[in-house]
């Protein structure tokens, strides 16, 4: 059995243990320890890591009353080790749990929702709720949360006999008899967890609450605290820096100067096509009728665009008209149309022969295409018309 010695000490940041199993499993090994402080993944939160002396601990589980240690070099069963934990790591899952348990234990408080999902990952911590919350309800949450941390509150952790659990009222995902560890949180909340965590509110920093959407009935919220909260914090204010610069725009007035923008985007591009529709509707007046086929080319036109000139050229040809979009080095899209051919039947020759993939009804059909400008005018037959 391995004596845990993260449930004495959340803060044991190096210690020394016997070897008392190594065993080869494919390319790692499995270490057991008298005694460690590294915490097993469970519970939503991913395993510590760090080092056993010269061997790296990349993860660790928990195996009945032992923790394996998986390591990426052998350590001699009986001798002594000293382990090390990457700190920097632990103590961000420290504050993030912690975070965690001040976000579900206000929600519980306020609004009576249990947290039915907890997953603590390196990029970003997700805790579900069994009721609906809204934007007002997540701010007044992270709110009383940050007062919490404010306040720098203890946090306890401890294994209470029977009768004294009995008579707890505590949050549990799981229905616990024995061996059950309540984590205390003064005035805010109860709740039964295995992880470490801080000794004290003010050590989380701040509690950040980033999203929330509906999920399964509830809410999933995102959040972040501490450092990791900081580290978030510096990246979208970069962000905001570079686009209040790009738009020459105040950074508090970034979102207003994107939806100008995007407006002006907007109405810039809906003239661009009208001035397309024009130039493709130019581009085909002066075509001549053939008994065979018409190809149309463009540098950078949508489907809907190169519709158009295959609608005013089909009854101009006997064949049918095509156009298509794009260039040799990228592919090409197309659209083909025609009033006498039934192009279902031939689609599947079409695609072989221009190495492309579509299809569509009798009368009109569309794609991609791959082959090169001088393949596609070959099979088609026709002098290619510039478009625009």
């Amino acid at each position: 059995m391995t004596e845990r010695l993260y449930y004495e000490s959340s803060y044991e940041k190096e210690f020394t243990a016997k070897v008392t199993g190594c065993e080869k499993n494919g390319e790692r090994y499995e270490v057991t320890l008298d005694r460690t402080a590294f915490f097993p993944e469970g519970g939503g939160q991913l395993s510590d890591s760090g080092y056993l002396d010269g061997a790296r601990v990349f993860e660790v589980q928990e195996s009945k009353n032992d923790i394996i240690h998986y390591t990426d070099s052998p350590l001699e069963v009986g001798s002594a080790v000293t382990g090390k934990l990457d700190w920097d790591i632990r103590f961000r899952r420290m504050q993030n749990h912690t975070g965690e348990h001040i976000v579900s234990g206000t929600v519980h408080s306020l609004f009576g929702y249990d947290n039915v999902g907890f997953n603590l990952g390196n990029d970003i911590v997700t805790v579900d709720f069994n009721g609906v919350l809204t934007k007002d309800d997540i701010r007044k949450v992270e709110y009383i949360a940050n007062k919490a941390v404010a306040d720098n509150l203890s946090v306890t952790a401890e294994f209470p006999d029977e009768m004294t659990l009995e008579k707890l009222d505590y949050r549990s995902k799981l229905e616990l008899k024995e061996n059950v560890r309540i984590v205390t949180i003064d005035g805010v909340d109860v709740c039964a967890c295995c992880a470490p965590h801080v000794g004290r509110t003010g050590e989380i920093g701040i509690i950040k609450l980033l999203d929330f959407e509906k999920y399964k009935g509830g809410v999933r919220c995102r959040m972040l605290c501490g450092f990791d909260a900081l580290n978030d914090y510096n990246k979208k204010y970069d962000n905001i820096l570079a686009i209040s610069g790009m738009l020459s725009a105040k950074q508090h007035e970034t979102a207003a100067a994107v939806k100008r923008v995007t407006e002006e985007l907007e109405r810039e591009k809906s003239e661009n096509l009208r001035l397309k529709k024009m130039l493709v509707n130019a581009s085909f007046k002066d075509v001549s009728e053939t008994d065979g086929n018409i190809l149309g080319v463009a540098d950078s036109l949508d489907m809907n665009t190169l519709r158009i000139f295959v609608n005013g050229t089909m009854p101009k040809c006997k064949g049918y008209a095509a156009a298509f979009s794009g260039n040799d080095d990228d592919g090409y899209i197309y659209v083909i149309g025609s009033e006498n051919v039934n192009l279902r039947d031939i689609t599947k020759d079409i695609n072989t022969a221009i190495n492309g993939k579509g299809g569509g009804s009798p009368q009109m059909i569309c794609g991609s295409a791959k082959a090169t400008l001088k393949e596609i005018g070959d099979y088609m037959g026709a002098e290619i018309i510039k478009i625009c």
